[in-house]
């Protein structure tokens, strides 16, 4: 991709989102933020974590963004007996007796990981290395992943039998952990008109991989002021209970907070976010956008948080 300057880059990146988001809103109705926060996980190189109960279009949202992106797409049902071989793929006798690797579903640029925690820790564990390090290795072998690579998983809250709680150590690898909350009532009604007609929409693709892999680099490049740098690590701060910035009701309700990859992740999210509004450098706003996804899986509360019903979200926003 060829442009001028990285001004007009940034232009041309707000116009192709807009065009992205309304391709995407052919076929998702409603759903606005958990959108913005796939695509700006998308483009600063993270992974997503979707949760909500079942019939609110998680698994649609995923394939929908898939097919307004020219990139490779493969699903994983996670079930109690996948086991990691079956993600990774697995070294195989062939006709002349020799083992090769075959690769598993793991090998494509976008991973949507339905139901993630329906299967044990140690298929879970399989994805630790795919996300961090976007390599997979099997035999002492190392194999690289395609690039660009995004893991979307999904995740129902409510129902608990037969599931498997995801690790500290998986949740910090997503970058977003996304709520998606019931439709409104006129939001519902179109969703209904949408799904009960023997009519499909297939969303145009507005993205391929090379302008993927050059808008990823294009907000990297974008310059953040220390005022901002400041806010961001300062708000991760005041997570840690026990520490000298922890507000009064952190030290009262949280067990652990934030590590330092929330603080990264701030930073790169409210870069893609001041890009999408047409803006050339953040500003603590810009952190604020992103701050509930970033920090809402890595702040765990304490038992007298759950007896008085006072939720993580609520600890976050009395933060800013």
């Amino acid at each position: 991709m060829e442009f001028k300057n990285e001004v007009e880059a940034a232009e041309a990146f707000k116009e192709q989102v807009k065009n992205l988001k309304k391709e995407i809103a052919r076929v998702i109705v409603g759903q606005d933020e958990v959108v913005d926060g796939v695509l700006t996980s998308i483009f600063c190189k993270g992974h997503s974590l979707l949760v909500g109960v079942p019939g609110l279009a998680k698994t649609l949202l995923v394939k929908t963004i898939s097919e307004s992106l020219d990139l490779s797409f493969n699903r994983i049902q996670f079930t109690p007996d996948l086991m990691p071989g079956d993600i990774t793929g697995s070294e195989i006798l062939d006709d002349q007796k020799n083992f090769r690797f075959s690769k598993g579903p793991l090998f494509a640029n976008i991973i949507l990981a339905d139901e993630i925690n329906r299967t044990p820790p140690k298929t879970q564990a399989a994805l630790l290395e795919a996300m961090q390090e976007k390599t997979v290795t099997v035999g002492g072998t190392n194999h690289i992943l395609p690039n660009p690579f995004f893991v979307l998983a999904t995740q129902n809250p409510i129902e608990q039998e037969g599931t498997y709680p995801l690790p500290e150590a998986q949740l910090d690898r997503f970058m977003f952990n996304l709520f998606l909350d019931y439709p409104s009532f006129e939001e519902e009604i179109m969703v209904v008109k949408n799904t009960t007609t023997n009519v499909t929409t297939t969303p145009t693709k507005v993205f391929g991989a090379t302008e993927i892999l050059y808008f990823q680099d294009l907000i990297r490049k974008v310059p953040v002021a220390d005022n901002v740098y400041e806010y961001a690590v300062k708000l991760v701060s005041k997570t840690r209970p026990g520490y000298p910035m922890a507000t009064a009701e952190v030290n009262k309700y949280v067990s652990y907070g934030a590590g330092p990859r929330a603080s990264q992740y701030l930073i790169m999210g409210a870069k893609c976010n001041a890009l999408i509004q047409g803006k050339y450098s953040p500003d603590i706003e810009n952190v604020q956008a992103v701050a509930e996804a970033v920090l809402r899986h890595r702040v765990l509360k304490n038992y007298k948080a759950e007896a008085e019903g006072i939720s993580i979200n609520d600890i976050i926003k009395k933060l800013y």
